[in-house]
């Protein structure tokens, strides 16, 4: 089965007919993940789930409900990790430090916790309009709040000067979306790849100082610039 994620309400956790819910919207973000919105059919759904494939539709009205839940519920619970990583922190973490928290968390979720951010991501640029309205509001929820950590750090003087803090969010967020598509447990380990990530985004936006990239607190400042 697919890595797990929890979707069902409170007042529905532990009914038979939570469990085959959530048992539908695991199945149904393996196969997004893997197959794509044109691949994605819902006897694959089913025969994943272990069910009928004429029971999803209790559950769901059509297949494009289904995927629009799958769609919003992986970068919900995206967004909704990120808040707690960021929460555990020191208040006075380091902006850089900051960010470094926030590449190791997106590529852990997206790449080993939840097959839902791996489904959405991967087809945020597949699904029609009628689907991705929801997901899109949400996303933006998210993007705020990588704006927001950009934006920290370039009012701390830590950013590159001259850098466009929207142009470095996106692709930053582009490239770190784009793991998904290569990374293989087998072909590294994914300790490894965070710490490459992490050290090109860190080199990447960090300012430089008489030839040194500056990554830590307590280094030297330069004035804050525009918003992000």
């Amino acid at each position: 089965m697919p890595r797990k994620e929890g979707v069902a309400t409170p007042e529905e956790t532990g009914s038979k007919s939570a469990r085959t819910r959530e048992r539908i919207l695991d199945a149904a973000a393996h196969v997004l993940s893997r197959k794509g919105y044109a691949g994605t059919r819902l006897s694959d759904v089913a025969d994943q789930a272990e069910i009928q494939a004429p029971a999803i539709y209790y559950y769901f009205p059509s297949r494009d409900d289904l995927i629009e839940e799958v769609m919003w519920s992986g970068i919900a619970h995206m967004r909704e990790h990120m808040t707690r990583v960021l929460a555990e922190l020191p208040p006075d973490a380091d902006p850089l430090d900051r960010i470094d928290a926030a590449v190791e968390a997106h590529l852990r979720y997206s790449l080993e916790i939840s097959d839902y951010t791996t489904a959405s991501i991967r087809n945020a640029g597949q699904v029609p309009e009628s689907i991705a309205i929801r997901y899109a509001a949400e996303a933006s929820r998210y993007g705020d709040m990588w704006r927001k950590l950009l934006q920290d750090a370039d009012n701390a003087g830590l950013l590159r000067s001259g850098l466009d803090p929207m142009a470095a969010r996106m692709m930053v967020l582009g490239a770190l979306n784009w793991a998904g598509e290569w990374w293989n447990p087998r072909r590294g380990s994914l300790d490894t790849v965070v710490r490459t990530a992490q050290s090109l985004v860190r080199h990447g936006l960090g300012a430089e100082h008489g030839g040194a990239d500056v990554g830590v607190a307590g280094s030297a400042r330069r004035p804050r610039r525009r918003p992000a």
